[in-house]
């Protein structure tokens, strides 16, 4: 194979890992089908065949036909470059919106979701920080840790997944968003040295937003209700509520009045026994000025 051969080979299937669509996730699936159709209808309107197409794209057939069946999620990247084969005049470009949502998992879009709605929202962590006070850096070094590893592709949506969800921070308007963090998860130098300088910068400037409060649990506290795990809880404006904790229910997402009375008073429990939000942040600061 000659060079030109080479950096020209199509993209496959092999070379775009993780981008199939959550057979459980019903709105995803229409989302990509209906992009797909769109594209095949538009390809097929010009008089290009797949793998005509797909050269044009840099795509092999064999992605052509699976995305146009709504069997594989398009990159932002296709979708641009066949709006410009095609002459859509950006509107398989405006399409990506919604595309970007479905390459995010499931879970992480309901999840997301709900706190979009959330008029409070209440997490505790016992071993690491939330996602919604993760920096990228940070992000990416505890999904890199899982065994067996993801995927590099897999590691960058999940990352992505979760970074959407911090724009929680700019609604208006404002949560009131409360946090509670164990002292050893501040400590643990999750990416080394300068990521963990950079998440607790991130820790301290998210602690002086006014509708937010971040507490620490000091190591040397008594035993509480959260040990087993995390505690989260979404409180809405018509006056529902859903939660979940690590050490009940399964650890399922709950609903009930008597569930959700419980969830509650561990949290208020837990942030009766943290460290006050001034002190809190002093904290922080002390373990900057020990980097």
């Amino acid at each position: 194979m000659s060079v030109d051969d080479s950096v020209r080979r199509l993209k496959s299937e092999a070379d775009e890992p993780g981008w199939e669509v959550d057979p459980d996730d019903d709105w995803g699936i229409a989302v990509v089908a209906t992009v797909g159709r769109q594209l095949k209808l538009r390809r097929e309107a010009v008089g290009m065949r797949a793998a005509e197409f797909g050269e044009a794209v840099g795509y092999g057939e064999d992605m052509v036909y699976k995305i146009e069946a709504g069997k594989r999620i398009p990159r932002p990247e296709y979708l641009d470059r066949a709006d410009e084969v095609l002459s859509a005049g950006g509107l398989l470009s405006a399409m990506q919106e919604d595309v970007k949502k479905v390459s995010y998992p499931k879970k992480v879009r309901d999840l997301a979701a709900m706190e979009a709605k959330a008029v409070e929202i209440g997490v505790y962590e016992c071993n690491t920080l939330p996602g919604l006070l993760q920096t990228p850096d940070h992000a990416r070094a505890l999904i890199e840790a899982a065994q067996p590893p993801y995927s590099p592709d897999d590691v960058e949506r999940m990352v992505a997944a979760r970074l959407a969800r911090q724009s929680v921070f700019e609604r208006e308007p404002s949560p009131s968003i409360n946090f509670v963090l164990e002292e050893a998860a501040l400590r643990r130098e999750v990416g080394g040295t300068m990521a963990w300088k950079q998440q607790l910068e991130r820790l301290r400037k998210v602690g002086r937003v006014r509708h937010v409060t971040l507490q620490v649990m000091p190591t040397k506290s008594d035993a509480h209700p959260g040990l087993d795990g995390r505690i989260e809880l979404l409180k809405f404006g018509d006056g529902a509520a859903v939660g979940r904790a690590d050490g009940v229910f399964s650890g399922r997402p709950v609903s009930e009045l008597k569930q959700l009375r419980i969830l509650d008073l561990w949290f208020s429990t837990i942030r009766a026994q943290a460290l006050p939000p001034r002190e809190s942040l002093a904290f922080i600061e002390q373990l900057l000025g020990e980097t």
